[in-house]
């Protein structure tokens, strides 16, 4: 049997949809299982033992026509026995489309030419804590599972040299994991509309900074260097004693080497976040006022992943609005979350997971 599972987007996506490799490799130990996936997002599944081929959708394929019927066709020669449509877009429709696959499955609300002849539900309010986004994919492949009981956790897969590279710069600068608190900070988003006000962002990091034994390090990319610096000279005293700005890894997977030895992260919602839940680290995630929380706040309990909203504090506000107005004046309802809104939340975060 041969499966090809599709999904082009974000790093967080293409993480929380490997679940459907991951499940399927256990309901079906012999097929072959293939991931359709940006070339920018490969990190997220590399070493993964659960997919035999990583297929790259490049940029050159996405701008030619001739190039896209090329890659179909290829797709196609594949001769692919089930093909999974988690994406539901129309570059990766005409793909599930044309393959000829006896299996085609995609979302019913999403399908407007009849690419898929399996249709399930794009649920629109999550039934467990796992929330929208494990939960619709859930329905992708819940179908081919029989009694196959479901692991609906993303997982990592971090070689032991990743991870001894990672202790080893750690190490360098002089952070101790077996006795520091280190915690990774997601100080920007994705987007600026997606980035908690920065203002407020200090408040919360010198909050954090109280905390005995803690070491903070920022999740950056180089070339946001000096917004990052200007955030780090707003920070007390305190918070920049026990900030280490230079520990950020040379690429994803380092990064992911250094998010495996935190204890937590705190900050703005992204791939990030998503990354250390695939690793079991405790969450406290900030979302964005435009963002539906039920859809990516996955797994969240309260305890080992809390996450706040604007909507969380002032629903009578924030449901009144629409989704597109919420992000045109993001600015707006972000200052409605101060820090002082969401400290107690915070503190006793902090007090269950910094012993």
């Amino acid at each position: 049997m041969k499966i090809l599972v599709i999904q082009q987007k974000m790093i967080g996506d293409v993480l929380i949809s490997s679940i459907i490799c991951n499940n399927l490799r256990i309901a079906y130990p012999e097929a072959q299982i293939d991931y359709l996936i940006y070339p920018f997002t490969k990190p997220a599944v590399e070493n993964n033992p659960n997919i035999d081929t990583i297929i790259l959708f490049e940029e050159s394929v996405r701008k030619s026509k001739i190039a896209f019927l090329k890659f179909i066709i290829s797709i196609r020669k594949s001769k692919y026995d089930i093909v999974i449509d988690a994406y539901s877009k129309i570059e990766s429709k005409l793909i599930t489309f044309f393959s000829g696959a006896p299996k085609r499955i995609g979302y019913k609300q999403k399908d407007y030419f009849n690419a898929y002849n399996i249709k399930v539900e794009h649920i629109n309010k999550p039934k467990t804590i796992a929330g929208l986004a494990i939960e619709r994919r859930e329905n992708l492949f819940k179908p081919l599972m029989n009694t196959t009981p479901i692991d609906n956790h993303p997982k990592l897969f971090l070689t032991d040299s990743e991870k001894k590279d990672a202790l080893s710069l750690l190490k360098k600068h002089d952070i101790d994991v077996q006795n520091d608190a280190v915690i990774m900070l997601s100080v920007l988003g994705s987007e600026e509309n997606k980035t908690y006000p920065i203002p407020y962002l200090v408040e919360v990091i010198n909050t954090i900074a109280c905390q005995p034994k803690v070491k903070l390090l920022f999740n950056y990319m180089p070339k946001q260097l000096d917004e990052i610096k200007k955030i780090y000279n707003q920070c007390s005293e305190e918070a920049k004693s026990k900030i280490e700005l230079d520990i950020i890894g040379s690429n994803l997977r380092s990064f992911m080497g250094i998010m495996y030895y935190c204890k937590i992260i705190i900050g703005n919602d992204g791939g990030a976040v998503n990354i250390a839940k695939a690793l079991n680290k405790p969450s406290f995630t900030i979302f964005s006022p435009w963002i539906q929380k039920e859809s990516w706040s996955i797994f969240e309990d309260g305890i080992f992943h809390k996450a706040v909203h604007v909507n969380d504090y002032f629903p009578e506000i924030i449901s009144t609005h629409s989704r597109k107005e919420l992000k045109k004046n993001y600015q707006e309802y972000y200052k409605m979350l101060k820090p002082s809104v969401i400290k107690n939340e915070l503190t006793n975060f902090l007090e269950n997971h910094i012993k």
